[in-house]
């Protein structure tokens, strides 16, 4: 499978806005968009990151039925991917684009809804089904943009959409499409999700109705960091083939140069450094870069005590002597944990950083770990002038890894 995959278009609905380059500009500056959510009504305080989002600009009040907030998020960033590609479908064979999409545990907000309506005696929706299932938002992504080609799903944990943009880089590569939509979406801040991922114990701590203690309560590779919040949001790439893009003149975002997976088999919620550094070594071997070629890692970065521990050591092992020369973020401090849209925004967020050779920083609020021997982009030193080649690693719940490697266009 040879050739260059271009990225042409690329859209989101994130919890810094819809608008590119304006969300890489509010992570330049450090801003937070977690906030306390569900106040009183929860175990303990909880934070997130929300979506600003109006769905009526891609819904009528008619299409809305029995469409989740996660398949609108979805149909809302690839139609704005699409756009951003010049609408490229447009004369193109229908069976030839294919939409891959990551999500990781559906229409939370439908299944919510129906369960508390049902036991309070009330009329459960009849098209919940429909509405949570996993691949709603794929299948209405492809009924927006009459995509006749493979319409997937992958629901991998938090790796789902980076796997989505790798499985859909592989089908241009063959062949398969000659237009791919790319992307993920994630929509579960409601009550019951966050109550359990409160009872797991992975959720950072804050002082109820503190909201600057909620923003800053995500720090990753931080010496107290305590865990990581919730985000939502969707974010979608167009891809092609390089020669298909430059023949019809189009503007490419970057290139899609490498994709590693892998599994660590050997725990469901453990995270494994052996795993993780052969995703790495096959996303450097299939982009055919070393180590030192890469100068930006846009790391999974949870802020878990040992998450961020053993990505750490993944990152040494196969960086080596090299590993000075990495710089390292973690943007979930700022947009949360988008779970199955991980991949999706961080992929995006790496791809805008290398455009404008401008890296995210690192947000921890105070001293970094010591034992963690990582480059991370210190807040006001953004400028990355000589920057090439960088990566979005997103590990997850299963043991799966999934590693993207970006260059300039």
């Amino acid at each position: 499978m040879n050739g260059a995959v271009a990225i042409t278009g690329l859209g989101l609905v994130s919890p810094h806005g819809d608008e590119p380059e304006a969300v890489l500009a509010a992570l330049l500056r450090g801003d937070s968009a977690v906030h306390e959510v569900f106040a009183g009504r929860l175990p303990r305080p909880a934070a997130a990151a929300t979506a600003a989002f109006d769905e009526s600009r891609w819904f009528t009040k008619l299409q809305l039925a029995g469409v989740d907030r996660v398949s609108q998020l979805a149909v809302a960033a690839a139609d704005l991917a699409l756009a951003d590609a010049g609408r490229p479908a447009e004369g193109l064979a229908a069976e030839r684009i294919g939409v891959y999409v990551g999500c990781g545990m559906g229409g939370g907000g439908a299944l919510e809804a129906a369960y508390l309506s049902g036991t309070a005696g009330g009329r459960v929706p009849p098209l919940t089904i429909p509405a949570f299932m996993p691949n709603a938002p794929a299948a209405h992504v492809a009924i927006r943009q009459r995509a006749q080609g493979p319409v997937l799903t992958y629901s991998v944990a938090c790796a789902s959409s980076a796997v989505a943009i790798g499985e859909a880089k592989r089908a241009v590569q063959r062949g398969d499409v000659d237009l791919a939509i790319a992307g993920g979406s994630e929509a579960l801040i409601v009550p019951g999700v966050v109550a359990a991922w409160q009872a797991m114990q992975t959720l950072a701590p804050f002082e109820a109705g503190d909201a600057e203690g909620a923003a800053r309560a995500c720090r990753p590779f931080a010496a107290d960091r305590a865990g990581f919040v919730l985000g939502e949001g969707a974010a979608f790439f167009v891809l092609e083939s390089e020669a298909r893009a430059r023949a019809r003149g189009a503007r490419l975002r970057g290139r899609l140069l490498g994709f590693g997976l892998g599994s660590d088999a050997t725990h469901l919620t453990k995270p494994d450094a052996a795993g993780q550094a052969r995703a790495l070594r096959a996303a450097l071997a299939d982009a055919g870069l070393a180590p030192a070629d890469v100068g930006y890692c846009n790391a999974h970065g949870t802020a878990t005590r040992i998450g961020d521990r053993v990505e750490a050591e993944a990152l040494a092992a196969v960086w080596g002597a090299a590993l000075p020369g990495l710089r390292v973020s973690a943007t979930k401090a700022l947009h949360g944990h988008l779970l199955g849209a991980a991949g999706a925004l961080e992929a995006a967020i790496t791809v805008l950083a290398l455009q404008q050779r401008q890296l995210p920083p690192n947000v921890t609020g105070g001293p970094a770990d010591a034992d963690l021997p990582l480059a991370l982009v210190a807040p006001g030193d953004s400028a990355a002038p000589a920057l090439d080649a960088a990566l979005s690693s997103s590990f997850a719940f299963g043991g799966t890894n999934a590693v993207l490697v970006f260059g300039r266009a």
